[in-house]
């Protein structure tokens, strides 16, 4: 038997990422956000309201990062998503993060995430919140490439949100093979 729970937005996993702008004045800002995903081969989707800090910045610089949230920086991840860089100017240094300038796009990389995916701003709808980012690179921290040079979700411990719960999750389990272990109910 089921239960039924109306219109929720739901989903898992919803992974926590943390949107890395610059300001124009280049001070770096970051969010958590969970409503994303990949769209296209290159393309990122997020719902981001306008009133963000980080919204603001992302239109000046048309340039954003997303980190992905990890179990080592719970409490700055958390933080990030809960005290508003409009009112707090020093956000980003007081969740204990330090910004290192990406190669490819005018945002930040975030020194203590390990895995960040850097963006063109492509467009924005303030009535929609939704907003789409040209995927330009992915970075990772050597620390978390497994031995043939590829990323290790158990070393990375990338949070995923529990929206049924209001709690964080982590990712790493190896459970199968994908486009390999279906095979088996071929006929």
């Amino acid at each position: 038997m089921r239960k039924n729970f109306g219109a929720k937005a739901w989903t898992y996993p919803q992974p926590v990422f943390i949107v890395g702008t610059y300001d124009e004045e280049g001070r770096p800002d970051a969010m958590n956000a969970a409503w994303g995903g990949i769209d296209y081969d290159d393309r990122i989707n997020l719902c981001l309201s306008e009133g963000h800090k980080t919204v603001k910045n992302l239109l000046v610089t048309r340039a954003f990062t997303v980190s992905m949230g990890t179990a080592d920086q719970l409490v700055a991840c958390d933080y990030v998503g809960i005290i508003s860089g409009n009112k707090e100017p020093d956000k980003f240094a007081k969740a204990g993060f330090h910004a290192v300038k990406s190669e490819f796009v005018n945002a930040p990389l975030i020194e203590e995430l390990p895995m960040t995916v850097e963006c063109e701003l492509v467009s924005y709808d303030p009535q929609t919140c939704h907003l789409v980012g040209r995927i330009i690179n992915v970075s990772a921290d050597e620390s978390i490439l497994n031995e043939k040079g590829k990323i290790d979700p158990a070393k990375l411990r990338p949070l995923i949100f529990d929206p049924v719960n209001m709690g964080y999750l982590v990712a790493g389990e190896r459970v199968g093979n994908a486009f390999k272990d279906g095979t088996a109910l071929k006929r």
